[in-house]
């Protein structure tokens, strides 16, 4: 586990932790991805996996295993992705250096 592509913060980190813990998933992968779709063309994507892929980039940031297939690595390259709780709401926000453009609700963007 060596090749890291994006950050998870501390609060990012946590919330996954417990998401991990309340879906019995302790010790599962978390997969970042890109998928086409949203209002500006891509969408960011993490799910919980029991195996990564093969040529997954694999590393870990805040003690969880994160997951990153090679075409998704493209766009994923020096994200941070954090999560807030505010009063406006609760969720995850992604920061891409590689983000031409993105959307008001912060999930989808374009490269």
């Amino acid at each position: 586990m060596s090749n890291v592509v994006c950050e998870l913060t501390e609060s990012a980190g946590t919330h996954v932790r417990k998401l991990m813990e309340r879906q019995n998933k302790a010790g599962a992968l978390l997969r970042v991805s890109v998928m086409g779709g949203g209002c500006s063309g891509l969408s960011y994507k993490m799910a919980f996996e029991d195996q990564p892929g093969s040529g997954d980039n694999l590393f870990e940031q805040q003690g969880i295993k994160v997951a990153i297939d090679p075409r998704s690595a493209l766009f994923l390259k020096g994200l941070v992705i954090d999560y807030q709780d505010g009063l406006n709401g609760a969720g995850f926000t992604y920061q891409n250096p590689n983000a031409k453009r993105s959307c008001g609700c912060g999930t989808s963007f374009s490269a």
